[in-house]
């Protein structure tokens, strides 16, 4: 392996053999203590050092990282604190996570790395976000980003590429190709010869290196870094490596072809440097086992300290505490000036105030700048804000929400607008993976809100129609909103977008232009988390959200003499119980309404939780209604006979016959 020593000292060379050392030293460490059950799993770089290393020796320290599992050498090259790293990976509280995660699943904002999750390429999408807000900033900063060989597979990677070539965004994509994704062979898992070729395609540079010399690696990225933090643009970096050991310790490496290892140990990134230096005369072998020797008690006693520290123990209220990063907004009433307006216009004037109170507030969606969104929510916004706050995305949701959690990382605030709620698939993992679950992984806020026009009624089928609220409410970090008036979704959405955590806010697209109402003129928040009596009664209690609300309107003004209590919910995550309650032992009789498809709906949960509650004060039982479980139909008649409204008589009559 040769190596250029053009432009480097003797004492940065040596510098530079440290920071390779320390990773290797650190894993031959743990395979040990995985050996002796200290730590559950291991994910080993052992072999691909020099890519970590090289790579953050080559940035500024305030410049982001995004690694992977096989990356310690980026966190050990940025001075993470071993004790710490080692608290880490054995599950304790001193541990970045609190034993909440496990490996390199963690960030620190301190040393500029956002961790991984398991699903290989969502950090891609985040990286193109930092480095937005890089751009928006005027930094002249870069984002790296790591990926696999084989996680380059992933459509995260097709989309974040394509997003970062579009917007001309400062981040090096460093694809580690070491040859193998777990068992399988790079011929089974893509066809070409080089990851230059995919640069090709997406119209920005490319370059492959030789991912174990340390030097070769430390220098292709400082000259990638230096041209584009002047001229922002993407680059895709190859390191060409070789995974020594299995893909993590318990899969084993019996996959491989006889030899392979043999001949890929020839050129073990750690070895051949230090066998360079010591040629050279740059490090004596006295120098050498010195270092070893400090590094290796570096090891041992951070290790031990970390061991020290007591198992954790489980608390209840500390879960739940960390799930939300707090909200130190302070609420705005509303003022009794208002005008008349539509649901779209509600929503629109909300997002437009909120884009003049915050600057660092960025909009992203297909279709939403010139266009204005197929809804017309932000039509004219391009022109007040600009283009660099307004901005047109590519078809690619995953990518576009990690941008927002990327935004947010640079303490930005970003809106992400789906055309259909029905396309949120596309952008599911983001959202109830990244999302949800960073701030009470490692304290990272995630400063997002996911505008999400859904509900059916406007016969658009089974692809635009769809009420996916239940995905959501589902999952433990996100916040659900669903206003069914225009003031509450102006005042809603207000809320949402002070708000430091994820919320996806529902807005149904029938209502957009069937109601008007009267909104309050002027900043104001409707609090989350709080229901509304929209009809006071004493014989029946009707709790819904939504389109829901409407019907039950229509139906107790067609029935005025049947006493019906309405009860708007608004907010489902989180969910205001104690409203609900009460008018249930107010009634004694409920009907829980929803337009979603029953089973699995938040309408179950909420009659589960009355069963629970409020047993002795019914006098009937609890009884769910919602859509057909089937998906829904595009004819009008068809759609009209899934939709739950066409039986909401039938159970209204049947509870209060009980």
């Amino acid at each position: 392996m040769k190596f250029s020593r053009k432009g480097f000292t003797n004492d940065q060379l040596i510098q530079f053999y440290k920071a390779l050392l320390k990773p290797r030293l650190i894993e031959e460490k743990m395979l040990i203590a995985l050996r002796q059950g200290r730590i559950s799993k291991w994910f080993s770089g052992y072999g691909q050092e020099a890519i970590s290393v090289g790579a953050t020796l080559a940035l500024e320290p305030d410049e982001y990282l995004l690694p992977m599992h096989r990356n310690l050498g980026m966190f050990t090259t940025r001075g993470i604190s071993l004790e710490r790293l080692f608290s880490q990976f054995q599950g304790k509280a001193n541990g970045f996570t609190k034993g909440r995660d496990r490996s390199f699943h963690f960030g620190s904002k301190e040393h500029h790395i956002v961790g991984m999750i398991s699903h290989l390429g969502p950090q891609m999408g985040i990286a193109d976000g930092i480095a937005l807000a890089s751009k928006l900033g005027g930094e002249k900063k870069v984002t790296l980003v790591v990926t696999g060989d084989g996680g380059a597979s992933e459509g995260d990677f097709h989309e974040a590429v394509n997003v970062a070539a579009v917007w001309q965004l400062p981040v090096i994509f460093l694809v580690e190709n070491n040859q193998w994704g777990l068992s399988t062979p790079s011929n089974e898992q893509f066809n070409f010869d080089s990851f230059v070729y995919k640069a090709i395609g997406y119209g920005i540079k490319g370059k492959s290196v030789d991912g174990n010399n340390l030097l070769e690696v430390y220098q292709a990225v400082q000259k990638i870094a230096g041209e584009i933090r002047t001229h922002p643009e993407p680059y895709i970096l190859e390191c060409k490596t070789f995974r020594m050991r299995g893909h993590e310790e318990a899969s084993g490496t019996k996959y491989y072809p006889e030899g392979l290892q043999e001949e890929w140990a020839k050129k073990d990134p750690v070895n051949n440097f230090m066998a360079f230096l010591l040629n050279k005369g740059i490090l004596s072998p006295e120098q050498n086992e010195e270092i070893t020797q400090e590094i290796k008690k570096e090891i041992a006693e951070a290790l031990e300290t970390a061991m020290q520290e007591p198992d954790l123990a489980y608390d209840v209220a500390r879960e739940y505490t960390d799930l939300f990063a707090p909200n130190e907004t302070k609420a705005e009433e509303a003022g009794t000036e208002t005008t008349t307006l539509r649901m779209v216009d509600a929503i629109s004037e909300g997002l437009d105030e909120a884009m003049q109170r915050h600057d660092r507030l960025i909009l992203m969606g297909q279709d939403i700048a010139d266009y204005g969104g197929v809804f017309k929510v932000t039509d004219g916004f391009y022109k007040r804000y600009g283009k660099h706050r307004v901005r047109n995305t590519p078809l690619c949701e995953a990518a576009i929400v990690g941008s927002g959690l990327g935004l947010s990382i640079k303490g930005y605030k970003a809106m992400v607008e789906m055309q259909f709620a029905d396309f949120v698939t596309e952008g599911f993992n983001q959202i109830v993976n990244n999302l949800a679950k960073i701030h009470w992984r490692w304290g990272q806020k995630a400063d997002v809100v996911v505008r999400m026009p859904t509900g059916a009624g406007v016969t658009a089928g089974p692809f635009h129609s769809q009420s996916n609220e239940a995905w959501f409410t589902h999952t433990p970090g996100l916040k659900v909103l669903y206003p069914a008036f225009p003031a509450d979704a102006k005042g809603l959405l207000l809320s949402a977008l002070d708000d430091p955590n994820p919320v996806l806010f529902f807005e149904h697209k029938k209502l957009y232009r069937s109601i008007t109402g009267e909104v309050p003129k002027g900043y104001y928040h409707t609090p989350m988390g709080k229901a509304v009596c929209v009809k006071e009664g004493s014989a029946l209690s009707i709790v819904t959200y939504g389109m829901g609300v409407h019907w039950a309107l229509e139906y107790c003004e067609a029935h005025p003499g049947q006493d019906i209590e309405l009860i708007d919910l608004r907010s489902l995550a989180p969910l205001d119980e104690a409203s609900v309650y009460a008018s249930v032992r107010k009634t004694g009789r409920v009907l829980v309404l929803t337009e979603d498809t029953l089973f699995g709906s938040v309408a179950s949960d909420i009659a589960a939780m009355i069963t629970e509650n409020c047993f002795e004060a019914l006098d009937a039982p609890v009884l769910r209604l919602g859509s057909e479980n089937t998906p829904i139909p595009f004819a009008e008649a068809l759609e009209q006979g899934f939709l739950a409204k066409a039986r909401l008589e039938e159970y209204v009559e049947r509870l209060m016959a009980y």
